[in-house]
């Protein structure tokens, strides 16, 4: 059964020829200018669509919101900015709203012009009143080299408001700030600071806890809209409802990585700060030789305390402290036997597997995703453009 966008909210999701015939231009707009949010990449190549939302949204308020996707009109000059400000520009008209209260957000091949003409076509066409409710149809128009759509929900707390949040990503996946593209909408009634609050502290510990394969976007979007339409809600319960709709993305995004067969979870605890805990979590995740050993089902806990030791910075971790498990499994200091061994990689056989790694220099904890390295991965980028 589809998932319904919360209360407020409605989409229109088109075809208009950027890339192929598969749904490419997704706007979801409320009924009135609320309450929203956004985060960014602090790429230095961020795109139009990355400077015309931190813009339109400094304000913490918003009537819509438009993704063009297999498309990131990045590196395109005054040319795509304009191109940009053209599209905020012809769905402000179309709904009747302020430029200023339209968010946009673009993904896909960079370095590439928008194609204006169809784009303008599909613009004529906006109906004045998008009538959508499916949460899942946004979810696929946003897609790009995604295998399947991403899409969560969450009720706050025992009352009648929801959050309902979707992303698209696959690779070109390590966020510094935000994330890929990821949309959460709301009918809590709640102010502009406190939803951008809640956005940016749910996101430093879902969405920036995810790597594919090391690289930020230049493109990395995630904006929270709340209509207000259900009423007030405590402001703990919103947050924790939010906090479980983007945890589920992130690791839906981790799972659906490029050419990925297995989700790796990578949890560090007992470590002096949540800074050195995700650190040390981000160096195992992110090592191909760790996401090379998963994906051949190879419990080498050698490459696990490579990237440990490999945060040479971090003064305070002493090889005589750390604790490696695979699962359940302790795997160093306590030494394996052959059929510990077997066990092993029977379980990393599986379709999800938790590198945990307990440092012994305090009580902070951090988890992050990630996925194995397969030569899909290499096949998709070797031929993304050709």
């Amino acid at each position: 059964m589809p998932t319904e966008l919360p209360r407020g909210f409605a989409a229109h999701v088109v075809n208009v020829g950027v890339k192929d015939s598969s749904d490419d231009f997704v706007l979801v707009a409320c009924e009135a200018p609320c309450a929203a949010a956004g985060v960014f990449t602090r790429s230095r190549f961020a795109g139009p669509s990355v400077v015309v939302s931190r813009g339109h949204l400094a304000d913490l308020r918003a009537q819509a919101v438009v993704v063009v996707s297999k498309n990131a009109n990045v590196a395109t000059g005054a040319e795509g900015l304009a191109n940009a400000r053209e599209v905020v520009a012809g769905v402000a008209r179309a709904i009747g709203c302020e430029e200023g209260d339209v968010a946009i957000a673009s993904t896909g091949v960079i370095g590439r012009h928008y194609p204006m003409d169809r784009i303008r076509a599909g613009l004529a066409a906006l109906p004045a009143r998008p009538t959508g409710r499916a949460a899942d149809d946004v979810a696929r128009g946003i897609m790009t080299t995604d295998t399947v759509p991403k899409i969560a929900e969450a009720a706050v707390g025992a009352g009648p408001a929801r959050v309902v949040g979707v992303a698209k990503g696959v690779g070109m996946i390590e966020p510094d700030m935000a994330t890929l593209i990821s949309l959460v909408f709301t009918d809590a009634a709640v102010d502009g600071p406190t939803l951008d609050g809640i956005l940016r502290r749910t996101v430093d510990v879902t969405f920036n806890c995810v790597s594919v394969d090391t690289d930020t976007s230049t493109s990395d979007t995630a904006i929270a809209m709340a209509s207000g339409a259900a009423g007030p809600v405590d402001a703990g319960a919103l947050e924790a409802a939010v906090h479980d709709v983007l945890r589920s993305l992130a690791r839906q995004v981790a799972r659906d990585g490029e050419g990925a067969e297995t989700l790796i979870e990578v949890r560090v605890d007992r470590a002096r700060d949540a800074s050195q805990a995700r650190r040390v979590a981000k160096s195992i995740v992110n090592s191909p030789l760790v996401k090379t050993a998963v994906h051949g089902a190879d419990p080498n806990w050698g490459r696990v305390a490579m990237a440990v030791g490999k945060c040479s910075d971090d003064t305070d971790i002493d090889e005589s402290r750390v604790v490696i498990r695979f699962g359940d499994q302790e795997v160093y200091p306590s030494p394996v036997d052959a059929g510990g061994l077997a066990r092993l990689s029977a379980y990393m056989r599986g379709d999800e597997v938790l590198i945990h790694v307990s440092l012994g220099t305090g009580d902070r904890e951090a988890t992050v995703w990630g996925c194995d390295l397969t030569d899909g991965y290499v096949r998709i980028n070797a031929d993304y453009t050709t």
